[in-house]
């Protein structure tokens, strides 16, 4: 009888513990001679809940292959994002292509008002307050990218300071 030693419990996680949401899963197909072949292709975004998030997109044969190549794109391509406690510092509306995302922060205990595609960004970034709308085009892709877009432009009132060289003050008040 032959056993087999298992090392998985001496795996050492690596940085902190990421938040990841399938936001949209497309079944390709492609006509070749000897009929259909059948890919698939996985939006999915990536979050730490604290601020910082990734998109990504994997095309695969398979789902799950499919899957770990977004979530492997989406932690290649993570920002950090300015926050104001549990929702955004300031309006701001995201445009991508066809795809234009309105956020709007909100008081304590709103919540994530927002469709599915922007929902997803939402919690990876770790917002727990917001009012989205989703204008003109609804396309899962277009959509996130759009809302990466307007997270991505927002701005602190310590950065705006900084840039126009004013105290905080000057600029709240």
């Amino acid at each position: 009888m032959a056993y087999r030693r298992d090392n998985r419990d001496n795996q050492v996680q690596e940085g902190p513990e990421m938040i990841e949401k399938v936001v949209y899963l497309n079944r390709v197909s492609k006509t070749v001679k000897g009929g259909r072949v059948m890919k698939f292709s996985a939006l999915v975004v990536v979050g730490d809940g604290k601020g910082t998030v990734g998109y990504g997109l994997g095309k695969a044969a398979e789902v799950s292959e499919a899957i770990l190549k977004g979530i492997a794109n989406a932690k290649k391509n993570m920002v950090t994002i300015s926050l104001a406690g549990t929702t955004i510092p300031h309006e701001v509306i995201g445009v991508y292509g066809a795809g234009r995302v309105l956020m709007k922060p909100a008081a304590v205990g709103t919540g994530v008002i927002a469709g599915g595609a922007v929902r997803a960004v939402m919690e990876a970034v770790g917002i727990s307050n917001i009012r989205t709308k989703c204008l003109r085009s609804n396309n899962p892709q277009n959509v996130v990218k759009a809302a990466m877009q307007g997270l991505m432009s927002l701005r602190s009132p310590e950065q705006v300071a900084a840039i126009r060289g004013k105290s905080v003050e000057e600029i709240v008040g």
